[in-house]
């Protein structure tokens, strides 16, 4: 079970965006931990998700992993939720991926690509907390662009 560390949604954006602009080299020095700090990631926006909501985060695990429990916890009553339901698996397996093989070659883009997924994620999960309704049309994200969008109108206005 990994255990996730204390950070906010916009702490994982933050560093996400960090490993995507971390050199190759850097960044094939400890794979694991970083696969293991992905996999953290993915469970701190969730948790972020259930204390938003007044619940208490599960610490079980399905199919040996703690965030598809904090997903299937979250998505409970909430089908609009199950929309992330492939991106907390898609986590799962670049997890799975880097720690397989991690001297493979290109392990630095599959690092990338994981914190990528990690950083969808978070977004999707933020967007959800800031408009309840995203995710009713797969991961439309319609109703934060049209708030932008007024917004900067009305800037322009």
């Amino acid at each position: 079970m990994t255990k996730a560390p204390i950070m906010s949604i916009a702490d994982v954006l933050a560093e996400t965006d960090r490993l995507i602009s971390v050199p190759d080299a850097k960044l094939a020095q400890d794979p694991a931990n970083i696969a293991r700090n992905l996999l953290a990631m993915g469970e701190a926006v969730l948790v972020g998700w259930h204390e938003a909501h007044g619940n208490v985060p599960t610490e079980t695990e399905v199919e040996g992993f703690r965030l598809l429990a904090l997903h299937r916890q979250a998505a409970r009553g909430n089908p609009t939720f199950n929309a992330c339901r492939e991106t907390c698996r898609e986590v799962v397996y670049h997890h799975n991926l880097i720690c397989h093989d991690t001297g493979a070659d290109g392990i630095a883009r599959t690092i990338r690509l994981g914190a990528m997924v990690v950083r969808h994620l978070a977004l999707f999960v933020g967007g959800k907390l800031e408009h309840s309704g995203l995710g009713d049309f797969c991961c439309s994200s319609r109703p934060v662009r049209q708030a932008e969008a007024l917004s900067t109108m009305s800037e322009t206005l």
